[in-house]
């Protein structure tokens, strides 16, 4: 209510408590209020019903907005990030329960001991990652922002998770790169069947493009076009470019034909025989393609079976490998930063940071120059 003034607060607390008496699963036994469980229904409730009418200024949403509108907003993020943020607000909601403290609106000690207790962990459940509870700090700040309330998210919060991290001291796990020599041994030990021409495509084409594992599976035949200089790509949507402005990307043709990217994404279309659709597909145990695309869990299958196949440790590479082995292969050969973030598609060098650092620790390295 302190958000709100006069007359509109006045019908807020009417109206939530309209939605209550309608619905008494929602009220806890003890209190009578709103049970955190039941503030999601609560808040759908509230926005399908006029907030605005005793003052036109307020700002609220509509009471009744069109399904466009409902489209465009749930489009607003993607479905695993809202799926995140859900499983975020519901353990965080059940922690409040427990803990007998309010959800919605929560306050910055709430936010900040929740996060401390899932820090530690019990013996039924393992403490969450520092990466995780940054993730739940976000969440609970983006509930409140739909309901119209200011973030409990403050200084201190974000003090608290701080210190979290730094009495850790965790270094983020990092995969190995897949760097041009485990490239090159990776697909010469790939067979010339149907399964081994699309691993080879996908290695060499995640790699010279620098592709995250959701744009390898989402590119369709339409989004290539081949030209004389080798490849285009067309990304119709990428981690960095949500609303799908859409980004090109060139790949040139390879000095060697066992490498050359271009040839392996014409030798997988010619032996598969696509004309339309997904340019990846799985295939079965007996050979046959099937008409859908794959998902990115596949990608990061079949890179770690393609390079346990040529002798390296599957363990040290995932799906991230062959976006952060171009990254790292270019730095080490001297391209400028901005060169990189042309193919790579990252927005700063700071996100280049880490690849440029390890692709370059050897080149000009001062201890070359003393004599050892």
């Amino acid at each position: 209510r302190a958000i709100l003034a006069g007359s509109v607060a006045v019908r807020l607390e009417e109206l939530i408590r309209e939605i209550c008496d309608e619905r008494e699963w929602m009220l806890s036994p003890v209190s009578k209020r709103p049970t955190p469980h039941a503030l999601e229904h609560l808040m759908t409730e509230l926005q399908r019903r006029d907030l605005a009418a005793d003052s036109p200024s307020t700002g609220l949403a509509p009471a009744q907005p069109s399904v466009q509108s409902q489209h465009y907003a749930s489009a607003a993020s993607t479905a695993n990030t809202r799926r995140a943020y859900r499983a975020d607000w519901a353990d965080f909601t059940a922690w409040c329960v427990e803990a007998g403290h309010d959800a919605l609106p929560a306050t910055p000690i709430t936010v900040a001991d929740y996060l401390a207790d899932r820090a530690v962990g019990t013996q039924d459940r393992p403490p969450l990652a520092v990466a995780t509870l940054g993730r739940r700090m976000v969440a609970i700040a983006r509930a409140h922002q739909l309901a119209g309330l200011p973030s409990p998210v403050d200084a201190w919060v974000r003090t608290v998770l701080k210190g979290i991290r730094r009495q850790r001291r965790v270094t983020q796990r990092r995969v190995a790169p897949v760097v041009v020599a485990v490239l090159r041994q990776t697909v010469a030990a790939l067979p010339d069947s149907l399964q081994g021409l699309r691993d080879r495509a996908i290695l060499l084409l995640g790699f010279a493009a620098a592709l995250r594992r959701s744009e390898l599976v989402a590119l369709d035949l339409e989004d290539i076009r081949f030209v004389p200089q080798g490849l285009v790509l067309t990304l119709r949507q990428s981690k960095t470019d949500q609303v799908g402005e859409g980004l090109l990307k060139g790949v040139p043709l390879g000095s060697s034909a066992a490498t050359c990217p271009v040839r392996a994404v014409q030798a997988w279309l010619k032996a598969a025989g696509l004309s339309d659709g997904p340019l990846f597909c799985p295939i079965d145990r007996h050979g046959n393609l099937r008409p859908k695309p794959l998902n990115g869990s596949d990608i990061a299958v079949i890179i770690k079976r393609s390079v346990a196949a040529a002798g390296f440790d599957p363990d040290q590479y995932s799906g991230h490998s062959l976006r952060a082995g171009l990254a790292t292969a270019a730095a080490g050969a001297g391209a400028p930063s901005y060169q990189i973030r042309r193919q790579t598609g990252h927005k700063s060098d700071r996100m280049l940071e880490i690849y440029i650092r390890e692709g370059s620790l050897f080149r000009e390295n001062v201890v070359g120059l003393v004599g050892l």
